[in-house]
């Protein structure tokens, strides 16, 4: 094994690490809701990564908030991280302007200065 492949290794392993604490540090509810959440794909040279949600995860209706909230704040907490592909297996999670009728909003994020969140759908 060569020096360059070790060295490589050790920080894909780093990386993966820094991921998984990632999740457990901002998303605690996945688990103790009954869902989780895996890496099925990291590749340290492109900055991508593949979070597959699942358990309680698949089918819940808030999983769509939950991954477009995943996507945006791994990019910004780790900066080796440059895009995150996330879905719950049950198909392709839709784009945020696909969301039947509802994008989520998360407080201080987005052009205005409201930070009452998403709006009820009723």
């Amino acid at each position: 094994m060569s020096t360059d492949s070790a060295s490589s290794d050790s920080e894909e392993s780093e990386l993966q690490e820094r991921v998984v604490n990632f999740l457990r540090r901002n998303f605690p509810q996945i688990q103790m809701h009954g869902g989780n959440a895996a890496i099925q794909r990291l590749d340290p040279d492109s900055g991508e990564v593949e979070i597959q949600l699942g358990g309680a995860c698949s089918g819940c209706g808030i999983s769509p908030m939950t991954i477009q909230a995943i996507k945006s704040r791994m990019v910004k907490e780790i900066p080796e991280i440059n895009e995150v592909h996330a879905n719950t297996g049950q198909g392709a999670e839709p784009d945020m302007g696909e969301t039947e009728g509802m994008s989520p909003s998360f407080p201080g994020e987005g052009g205005d200065d409201s930070d009452e969140g998403p709006q009820a759908p009723f």
